[in-house]
């Protein structure tokens, strides 16, 4: 009987430390999604607001950046912002 407890305790701690791990997990991910969405929502903006850029390029970048999500506005970020000026 007493190692049946023991296993039974054994089990809610490791309940514990899981369901710690996953908030754990859980959180980095929210964070991480909210500054993907951060950074999605600038670049989109940079590139709308780029005065390097002529109006049909603007709506190409934000056409990219809008229909491939982070993947565009990494690709925006190191290609199309070279060429904005810098005041």
């Amino acid at each position: 009987m007493l190692i049946a407890m023991q296993f039974i305790f054994f089990l809610a701690d490791a309940a514990d430390n899981a369901a710690g791990t996953l908030f754990g997990i859980g959180t980095f991910g929210l964070i991480l999604a909210i500054l993907a969405s951060v950074f999605w929502i600038w670049m989109l903006i940079d590139a709308l607001t780029n005065k390097a850029l002529d109006s049909t390029m603007k709506i190409i970048w934000a056409v990219v950046i809008f229909f491939l999500h982070i993947l565009g506005a990494l690709i925006y970020f190191f290609v199309g912002r070279k060429t904005q000026t810098r005041v």
